[in-house]
C-alpha cells in the first residue's frame, strides 16, 4: 500500500476523472485511481451511458428493443459507478458521481468526456480501452482513442487485457522519450508517481526502418537518429535529476531499435513494454500539430491500441 512519504509528494494529478462506461472494468480501473489519490485529491467519476442505437446500429433490423438495452446499459452504468465509488471510499480522496446519457444528451463518448474533463478543469483522466479487431475496434476505439485527440489533460489509459494489480504507487516505470518538451514534461510528471524505491527506464526509439520516402542513404539517418537519441536521453536524465527528490529511485536510459523493415516506433514501444514488464508506460503527447517529429499523437495512441501495459499520456500544449 501507500507509505506516507509517498502520500506527501505532489504529483500535481489532484483533480482525477474516471470514466465508467457498461464494459468497464470499474473496480480495476478505480484500484488504479486508488493508488494515486491523496487526501488532496478529489475524484469525480462519470458513468457514460451510450446511445444501444449507435452501439448497435443493425439493432432495429434484428427487431431489438432498444427501450430495453438502453435500461440494461443504464444498470451496468450504475452498478459500475457504485463499485468504483466504494473502491474509492477508503482512500481519503473527496469522490462524487454522475451520469451522462447520450440519449439525452445526444453526441459521442469521446467528446463528451472531453467537455467534461475541459469543464471540470480535470489533471487527469482515466479510462479503459479494449482492444478488439475486426467490426467491433472501430466501435469501440470512440471511448479511447479520439478522446486522446481532444481531452485537454493528461490521459491514463488502461487496457482491458492487463491484469496487473498494483498494490501501492507504481515499482516500474517505463518513459518513451524522443526529447520534445511533451516527452521531458511526461518524464517530470510521471517520476512524481513513483513508488519510493521505484526502478525507472528510458528509452529512445531508433528508427531503422527503410521506407521508399527516404532520399538519404539509410546508414547516415541511422547514424543521425543515434546521435539523437543519446542527446535526448541525457536531456532526460538532467530533468529527472532536477524535477523530483528521487531518493532511492533511479533513472536507467538506453537506445531502443525498430526491426530493419515491418516495424515502427510504436510496435517498438509496445514490445519493450512487454519485454521489461512496467506498472506503467508514460509517453508525452502533443495539443497541436507541430514538427513531423516520431511522437506526435499518432505514436501515441498507436501505442494506446497495440499495448497491454497502462499508458499515461502526458499532454503538452505547444502553442504555450
Amino acid at each position: 500500500m501507500n507509505s506516507a512519504t509517498e502520500h506527501q509528494v505532489n504529483t500535481g494529478l489532484n483533480r482525477i476523472l474516471l470514466c465508467i462506461d457498461s464494459t468497464t472494468s470499474s473496480r480495476r480501473l478505480a484500484a488504479f485511481v486508488r493508488h494515486l489519490a491523496t487526501e488532496k485529491t478529489q475524484v469525480h467519476i462519470v458513468g457514460v451511458l451510450e446511445n444501444a442505437r449507435a452501439v448497435l446500429p443493425l439493432g432495429p433490423l434484428a427487431a431489438f428493443n432498444l427501450s430495453a438495452a438502453h435500461a440494461q446499459l443504464l444498470r451496468a452504468v450504475k452498478a459500475g459507478c457504485l463499485a468504483a465509488h466504494e473502491c474509492l471510499t477508503a482512500s481519503g480522496a473527496s469522490v462524487d458521481s454522475e451520469i451522462i446519457d447520450l440519449v439525452k444528451d445526444g453526441g459521442d463518448a469521446a467528446h463528451a468526456l472531453s467537455h467534461e474533463a475541459q469543464k471540470w478543469q480535470a489533471d487527469l483522466m482515466v479510462l479503459g480501452s479494449r482492444h478488439h479487431r475486426g467490426l467491433l475496434r472501430w466501435v469501440e476505439r470512440a471511448a479511447s482513442a479520439p478522446v486522446l485527440k481532444i481531452a485537454g489533460c493528461a490521459i491514463l489509459v488502461v487496457p482491458g487485457q492487463c491484469e496487473r494489480d498494483w498494490s501501492g504507487r507504481p515499482q516500474r516505470m517505463l518513459f518513451a522519450i524522443d526529447g520534445s518538451p511533451a516527452s521531458l514534461e511526461a518524464l517530470r510528471i510521471g517520476s512524481k508517481l513513483a513508488a519510493a524505491d521505484g526502478l525507472l527506464k528510458a528509452i529512445y526509439v531508433v528508427d531503422r526502418a527503410a521506407r521508399v520516402t527516404d532520399f538519404v542513404p539509410l546508414s547516415v539517418l541511422q547514424d543521425a537518429f543515434v546521435e539523437e537519441g543519446k542527446v535526448a536521453l541525457e536531456k532526460a536524465r538532467e530533468v529527472f535529476a532536477h524535477s523530483r527528490d528521487a531518493g532511492g529511485v533511479m533513472l536507467d536510459a538506453e537506445l531502443a531499435e525498430t526491426e530493419l523493415s515491418g516495424d515502427d516506433v510504436a510496435h517498438a514501444i509496445a514490445r519493450e513494454a512487454t519485454r521489461w514488464q512496467p506498472d506503467l508506460l508514460v509517453m508525452g503527447t502533443h495539443g497541436r500539430r507541430g514538427v513531423a517529429r516520431w511522437m506526435l499523437g499518432s505514436v501515441s495512441g498507436r501505442v494506446a491500441e497495440l499495448t497491454q501495459t497502462p499508458l499515461l499520456l502526458v499532454r503538452k500544449d505547444d502553442s504555450r
